[in-house]
């Protein structure tokens, strides 16, 4: 009996459904040990759970490339499976690259959680690893572009010719992508410098808003109301912005309250006070009663208070207000602002001063 010569594409396609069955075999073998070990770093183990479906992908290609390197030159056909597989490997390690970098960012993320109640520190590691991750990203998936368009000759050709006209190239892309690239290099700067991180509380444009992404070329604000603010990086390298967060979630409000002089001040004091200490978003720092204002009619209070961040603040602000406004009511009911008339003496509407409400 003859024995069948399945020929050279026969034999590589027997040693890729090998390679295939090997490559699946020992991932479901040693995954479980791999994820183990992985287990005592948790940015390592984000980046073996990340990168476990591109390795799938990598290892049997890798090994293709191998057999093709291996295979007779005179083979049909073989350039154009080399190059093939050549284009798909460099997919599929760009693809790795941009997972293990997400694997790397989602670690560190998770080593420093920003839901405790001091996360300065984390919300600034988490701005500076989402924006220099999405960058290098950008990179990586530039990079591999890059790498297999170098694989087409006539690509490399047309690319050699335009380097020799990169002056009037090179301006036309510089002027077309100006905006894209300053956002760019706004985001760069942004996770350096950190004016903003996410969480933070900012008011643009007269909007009041926390952080709640940083992409490669915007900033999400939630608003106050679930709205959100959609606000260009370089918006944030140009013009002034508030930061109510910059370096603490510390903040002091203030409540105006305008009344009558007749109004005690110190028994304002002491309610205020006592207002604050029933409270539990006043931090135990700061609780003051001023007169900041007069006028030919009334005075103005100002009551400075403080609280950890700005929602308790708010909230503090709207108690104290409501408070003194009930205490003056039933205390001191007279000293609500009035406006006062003379009357002569001689009128027939009546005699005498009356005080009008």
């Amino acid at each position: 009996m003859l024995a069948l010569n399945p020929g050279p594409w026969g034999q590589f396609a027997l040693l890729a459904l090998a390679i295939v069955v090997v490559a699946q075999a020992a991932q479901r073998l040693l995954r479980p040990w791999v994820l183990r070990l992985a287990a005592l770093s948790p940015v390592l183990l984000s980046v073996v759970r990340r990168c476990d479906r591109p390795v799938q992908i990598v290892v049997p290609l890798a090994a293709f490339q191998l057999v093709l390197h291996g295979m007779a030159d005179g083979t049909l056909g073989l350039a154009v499976a080399e190059h093939l597989n050549g284009v798909l490997l460099i997919a599929a390690v760009t693809w790795l690259a941009t997972r293990s970098l997400r694997g790397v960012a989602d670690g560190v993320i998770a080593l420093h959680p920003a839901e405790v109640a001091d996360n300065l520190s984390a919300r600034r590691v988490q701005t500076q690893t989402r924006v220099l991750s999405r960058i290098a990203s950008g990179a990586i998936l530039l990079a591999g572009l890059a790498f297999i368009l170098m694989t087409f000759p006539r690509v490399r050709q047309l690319g050699a010719s335009l380097l020799a006209s990169a002056g009037v190239a090179g301006l036309i892309v510089g002027i077309a992508a100006r905006s894209v690239v300053g956002n760019l290099l706004a985001g760069l700067q942004i996770a350096l410098a950190q004016p903003i991180r996410i969480d933070d509380v900012l008011i643009v444009e007269g909007e009041w808003g926390r952080v709640e992404e940083i992409t490669a070329t915007y900033v999400v604000l939630r608003i106050w109301d679930e709205r959100r603010l959609i606000v260009p990086l370089g918006w944030f390298t140009d013009h002034p912005f508030q930061n109510w967060t910059r370096r603490s979630a510390d903040i002091m409000g203030t409540v105006l309250l305008w009344v009558d002089y007749t109004l005690p001040v110190d028994e304002i004091r002491h309610e205020a006070r006592r207002l604050c200490e029933a409270s539990m978003n006043w931090d135990r720092k700061v609780c003051v009663v001023q007169i900041t204002d007069t006028n030919e009619r009334a005075m103005q209070l100002r009551i400075l208070v403080s609280s950890p961040a700005s929602g308790p603040n708010f909230d503090l602000r709207c108690e104290v207000r409501e408070g003194l406004i009930d205490f003056m009511q039933r205390r001191f009911p007279g000293a609500l602002p009035r406006v006062r008339a003379q009357v002569d003496e001689g009128d027939p509407a009546g005699a005498g001063s009356s005080d009008r409400r």
